[in-house]
């Protein structure tokens, strides 16, 4: 049976959404998966609105943009109130918990309310690594990828010397869907 994940990140610019759909998407293709990615910005390139878009498949993919998303992480409101029209019925919509939903706008969906943002900043010292966070949620969410590929393509991605950092958020991300689960 073919698995296919659409996903859509969104964000601000300045959050690491890009680069998370960029490691998502490496992450894939090291557990031998087809995947493309993409991503859009407004013109602010710090605090304007950003969205990363990946699609994994055990088979060829034939168009390579997110039409219907599987999966919507949402680290921002205005970015839950912008991509929530793209999320399929029962799609899984996974929002930092600092976003004030409407639960009767929500009953189509799987929600998940994590603190990645906060957690990143507390838990970690460290704010920007909030996409990092959100990418071992994701993965414990649906297991699109394996935690050794993720934890591989998040090291080569991530600057020189951020790596111990980088693994400490990949784990806080993990244990935040154990613990809210």
């Amino acid at each position: 049976m073919n698995k296919k994940f659409e996903i859509r990140l969104g964000g601000s610019g300045g959050q690491g959404l890009i680069l998370g759909g960029i490691i998502l998407a490496e992450a894939a293709i090291l557990d031998g998966k087809n995947a493309i990615q993409a991503q859009s910005y407004g013109p602010e390139a710090r605090g304007g609105a950003s969205k990363a878009e990946v699609i994994i498949s055990d088979e060829e993919i034939a168009f390579p943009k997110v039409q219907n998303a599987d999966i919507l992480l949402a680290l921002t409101q205005k970015a839950c109130d912008k991509y929530l029209s793209s999320l399929k019925m029962n799609g899984l919509l996974i929002i930092d918990d600092s976003i004030k939903i409407n639960p009767i706008a929500f009953e189509n969906y799987r929600v998940v309310r994590i603190p990645i943002i906060s957690t990143a900043v507390e838990q970690l010292q460290k704010a920007m690594v909030a996409n990092i966070v959100a990418l071992g949620a994701i993965r414990e969410l649906t297991n699109a990828v394996t935690r050794e590929s993720l934890e591989a393509a998040v090291l080569k991605r991530v600057p020189p010397g951020t790596g111990p950092l980088n693994k400490k958020a990949l784990s806080a991300g993990y244990e935040l869907v154990k613990t809210t689960s």
